[in-house]
């Protein structure tokens, strides 16, 4: 009993003074106060106009998985508004149009396949766009840090007072997009078969091709296949939503250390959307020879997709971000529930734009007579 009262009382002063041992060793030398002269701090004196080239996006968008390339233009109108454009598309069928390339493989049906495009047009009015005091956290670094030793230590960071801008805005835009799209799997994702789509001719008699047929002889294969579905989707919509930003623009001189800035440009952002108008192609098919597979003359008929449903309403939230310079970068994301065939309508999306050209277009000088 003794030996173990004492075991006890000397885990328990272990544990209490260790801590303070470590943070004791743990002390950095190089944690001393810092001086520093404010450059400026003026969320108001952001550029006006800046033009992203993406080279990257990438889109997990049901309908169509795609990732590609992407131009977007912004404008910011004094305090009162800003403005917003912008188009995606991919590089190629194999990187990256998922459903078209797909399609171009084990596709049943004569419909040529869409590229996949998508472009966006929108502003924000600033309900309210107002200044704030607050703080920014400035990392510390020197140029003798550079390489290994700036890769082997955890950075020192100071507080600096700033100001910063907070724009509560109304956004509201449209879009449009279109795609090529998997039917077989929208269909199944509806309880529907391809025996719902009905030939739109009115003078075919034969039961045979009433419906679209649900499997096939391919030639050179021994056994039915299904027959498998394609077609393409355009949609037109507009959003209507709401977003907050916070703005800095701030740059202070460190005595012993580099120059500290902090210039983002950052938005959320919440939107409902709605399309009113879809276009979905109806399925062209020819029939093939049920004993050796090959198309049958004469037998190319149109199937009336009609019975398939799509979702008008959807929403997103979103997050932006890029930095108030001449040449820098920018990156964004979003995911939501975008308009399109019932079932198919879920996407995230994350994109990257490098380089970001950023200007005032203020290129009026003085002038003075001799």
């Amino acid at each position: 009993m003794f030996m173990k009262f004492w075991t006890f009382r000397l885990l328990l002063a272990v544990f209490t003074f260790l801590p303070a041992i470590l943070f004791a060793q743990g002390e950095r030398k190089d944690k001393q106060a810092v001086t520093y002269e404010e450059l400026y701090d003026e969320p108001y004196s952001i550029n006006k106009l800046f033009v992203h080239f993406q080279p990257l996006y990438g889109e997990l968008f049901v309908t169509n998985v795609n990732a590609g390339y992407g131009i977007e233009v912004s404008y910011y109108y004094q305090d009162k508004a800003d403005f917003k454009a912008m188009i995606r598309k991919t590089y190629s069928q194999k990187f990256f149009d998922f459903t078209r390339d797909y399609a171009s493989k084990v596709s049943s049906v004569d419909n040529d396949t869409e590229i996949f495009n998508y472009y966006e047009l929108g502003g924000t009015y600033h309900i309210k766009d107002f200044e704030k005091s607050s703080k920014t956290k400035m990392f510390l670094y020197k140029k003798s840090y550079k390489g290994n030793r700036w890769a082997a230590r955890v950075p020192l960071h100071a507080e600096i007072p700033c100001k910063v801008r907070i724009v509560y805005g109304a956004r509201l835009g449209a879009i449009f997009w279109d795609s090529s799209t998997d039917l077989g799997r929208a269909l199944k994702e509806q309880n529907l078969t391809n025996a719902d789509l009905r030939n739109v001719d009115p003078n075919v008699t034969e039961e045979t091709y009433q419906t679209l047929p649900l499997q096939e002889k391919v030639k050179g294969q021994t056994n039915l296949q299904d027959v498998r579905v394609f077609s393409n989707i355009s949609s037109q919509g507009l959003y209507v939503g709401g977003s907050y930003s916070w703005i800095k623009n701030v740059a202070v001189n460190f005595d012993k250390h580099e120059e500290g800035i902090d210039d983002l440009i950052l938005t959320a952002y919440a939107d409902i959307l709605y399309t009113p108008f879809f276009t979905l192609d109806d399925v062209v098919y020819t029939h093939k020879d049920p004993v050796s597979g090959d198309k049958i003359p004469n037998t190319t008929y149109t199937y009336s997709v009609s019975p398939i449903k799509n979702k008008q309403i959807g929403f997103r939230l979103g997050i932006e971000g890029k930095f108030n310079r001449q040449l820098s970068w920018a990156y964004g994301g979003e995911f939501g529930y975008r308009p399109s065939l019932t079932g198919r309508s879920f996407y995230a999306l994350f994109k990257i734009s490098f380089p970001v050209f950023g200007t005032q277009l203020d290129y009026k000088v003085e002038s003075f007579g001799k």
